[in-house]
């Protein structure tokens, strides 16, 4: 007899597969009219996934964190790959100015005053304690920017030099954030000269400067040798389009093998990677984009299931703390020193430039990445009552501040464009879309009649153009006779045979 089998990865698949079906169906609806990326859609339904009962991690027989560490970790390495091949070449020697003052004063000010915010609203924590913490951060975010810098709003209102700034920013960063982080854990773990060997060593020699000489010489090697592969005919073109995705996972893997930084040597990878060629060879296929965004909705779902929601509000730290925190962080993290600097960064070329690139910082998958670093290094500390309290903590002051990074920014676009017209946008959307829909039904129903007056045509494709948001009428018809031949043939043509047949 046949019985239901209602296990836990039948449940994710049907559940993950369905959304991914509906937000596909309102996704134009969604980012192109409404301009949300698909973080904060996900990040809901995630949440819905866990409060509704229909996700058990536990099932797996691994820990929730490994599975959160490992994803992160594939997320990050693809994204950062992609961001970095769609640079210009050789941006990262062109515009070393603009990303020295991002990722030395200005980064250093972001981790300094995260930590000092994190400090006054977190009870029981001493300031090395909210470095700590506020490394994790610190970075912003290169999947969330990535829905900042592409799509109708980035190109029609942000210049595209300052949008290739945060692309660069934002995948660098993240591997920059390595020595923030591990400066702050080892002065809680060593003494005197112990601390600048370990980091000067460990962090600045093996995780900074050799994951940026791997990323280097992998990149070079990758792009030299799919060049000469495609002059010599030997790669097919389905192979040439996911070779980006499979350098990701190979640079996330060999480079995990040694300890280095993977995520540095990634971008690194995929800027040294790039060139005009590659570029022009895939720009009008869409597969890139398409894996990433499910990459994006699969982790960001994720993330919705694993937030300690029911934690942010107990008496030892009240939810209110948490909320002061958040919107203090989101304005005086990184907006201040942005725009104290900008005359000094070439590439922000105005204050109201400054303003977006200050404010546009989010907190996202690369803060879930550092915190479970943080939380496996911790893992190897003498475990003091310090240790245990940073390693409670830790997790509910960055899941909340990826929270509020992806509300806030997730919806400050949309209320910036469109304000109060967004409901009349909605509506204006929804009824083209009724419209549309119409249309093509009418169009349809045309069709079958053209079919029933001249029976020796039978229709197989129309071309519909368009002009802006409204649909145009039907312009080409394309028909097939009774042999098989395929005619194209314009709505004169098509009305010229029906008089003819009637």
């Amino acid at each position: 007899m046949p019985t239901l089998a209602i296990s836990n990865f039948n449940l994710v698949c049907a559940l993950l597969g369905g959304f991914v079906i509906l937000f596909g169906l309102v996704s134009y609806l969604v980012r192109g009219k409404m301009y949300i990326s698909e973080a904060l859609p996900s990040l809901l339904f995630g949440t819905t996934f866990k409060v509704a009962g229909l996700f058990r991690p536990t099932l797996y027989g691994t820990t929730t964190a490994d599975i959160t560490r490992e994803f992160t970790r594939l997320v990050l390495g693809v994204q950062l790959v992609i961001g970095g091949v769609q640079l210009p070449g050789k941006y990262l020697w062109h515009e070393w100015r603009s990303l020295f003052m991002l990722l030395v004063p200005v980064m250093t000010t972001m981790w300094i005053v995260s930590a000092l915010i994190i400090y006054l609203c977190i009870p029981k924590l001493n300031y090395l304690d909210a470095l700590i913490i506020g490394a994790c951060v610190t970075p912003t975010d290169p999947v969330l920017s990535n829905s900042i810098v592409k799509g109708r709003f980035a190109e029609t209102s942000i210049a595209e030099p300052l949008r290739n700034l945060i692309s660069a920013e934002s995948g660098a960063n993240d591997g920059f954030g390595y020595p923030f982080l591990f400066l702050a854990l080892y002065i809680l773990r060593d003494n005197g000269a112990a601390i600048a060997r370990d980091w000067i060593v460990e962090t600045i020699i093996y995780e900074i400067i050799l994951s940026i000489v791997y990323g280097a010489v992998i990149g070079y090697i990758a792009m030299r040798t799919l060049h000469f592969a495609k002059e010599k005919n030997m790669v097919d073109d389905e192979s040439f389009v996911i070779f980006v995705f499979a350098l990701a996972l190979f640079i996330v893997g060999t480079a995990g093998l040694v300890g280095t930084d993977d995520l540095l040597a990634c971008f690194v990878a995929g800027n040294v990677f790039t060139c005009d060629w590659f570029r022009v060879e895939t720009e009008e296929d869409s597969l890139q984009s398409a894996l990433d965004m499910i990459l994006n909705v699969a982790m960001f779902t994720w993330l919705g299931t694993v937030i300690p929601w029911t934690d942010f509000n107990t008496p030892q730290i009240p939810v209110w703390r948490f909320v002061v925190m958040g919107l203090a962080i989101l304005v005086f993290r990184r907006l201040p020193i942005v725009l104290v600097l900008h005359k000094a960064i070439p590439r922000v070329e105005s204050f109201r430039e400054a303003i977006f690139a200050g404010f546009f910082g989010p907190i996202g998958v690369g803060a879930v990445f550092y915190l479970s670093l943080l939380l496996d290094t911790l893992a190897t500390f003498t475990q003091t009552e310090e240790v245990a309290y940073i390693a409670n903590v830790a997790p509910l002051v960055i899941y909340f501040l990826v929270v509020s990074s992806v509300i806030v920014h997730g919806i400050s676009i949309p209320a910036l464009v469109l304000g109060p017209t967004m409901p009349r946008t909605l509506s204006r959307s929804l009824t083209q879309l009724g419209s549309v829909t119409a249309r093509q039904f009418s169009t349809f129903s045309r069709s079958m009649t053209i079919v029933e007056r001249a029976p020796e045509l039978r229709i197989t494709h129309r071309n519909i153009a368009t002009s802006g948001d409204e649909a145009d009428e039907l312009d080409n018809i394309y028909v097939v006779d009774i042999a098989g031949n395929r005619e194209g043939r314009d709505k004169r043509a098509i009305s010229h045979s029906i008089g003819s047949v009637s």
